[in-house]
């Protein structure tokens, strides 16, 4: 069975965006997108949202070869570009997915547990969800999120959106932390699934 991971970052006051929906409040910093390569290199599916997947496909298929881009982020897009994703929308249609036409598949809101439960069942590497807030917290609350990777940053933003829509259904239970050199966020991972 394959697991499902969601992987983001947050505020120390907890939210996942700062004000105005935000996300550059935040600190994403080489830490942050190197674990981001290390997480997508163990999974061979990424599973967003609508927005976060136009968010996506407006930046990261570019990077590959981008002269100004990071070698992390060259990974990312490389990786990204490469993979299959899978947007939950209703109203996205295939040809609004270019660049990644060939590489993306698209499920309907009203399949999103029965679709994301079969792509668990099958084989392969981890389905990865970066981003996508509404989305996961709907599939932890149904319990199809295994773990919970939480990227700390070092800021308090002061209002924002929080990370959670609700509470977990089951309590959270803490598998590792992680700190780097060079940096003042911290990562803490929580298995999810009850």
């Amino acid at each position: 069975m394959r697991k499902l991971i969601v992987t983001n970052i947050v505020s120390l006051d907890g939210c996942y965006e700062g004000p105005g929906g935000n996300v550059m409040a935040l600190p994403m910093d080489n830490a942050f997108d190197a674990y981001n390569a290390e997480r997508l290199a163990a999974a061979d599916t990424l599973l967003l949202g609508r927005t976060t997947y136009d968010m996506f496909r407006g930046f990261w298929p570019q990077m590959a070869d981008h002269p100004e881009a990071t070698p992390a982020h060259r990974q990312i897009s490389r990786t990204e570009n490469a993979i299959e994703k899978v947007v939950v929308s209703d109203t996205i249609k295939p040809d609004e997915t270019d660049p990644w036409t060939h590489t993306t598949r698209i499920v309907r809101q009203a399949d999103v547990e029965r679709e994301i439960g079969d792509l668990k069942q099958g084989s392969g590497k981890d389905i990865l969800v970066f981003g996508s807030r509404t989305l996961w917290n709907h599939l932890l609350a149904v319990g199809l999120v295994d773990e919970l990777h939480l990227i700390v940053g070092n800021v308090v933003v002061g209002a924002g959106t929080p990370v959670f829509v609700e509470p977990p259904p089951a309590p959270l239970r803490l598998i590792d932390t992680q700190t780097w050199d060079g940096t003042d966020n911290a990562l803490v991972r929580y298995r999810a699934a009850g």
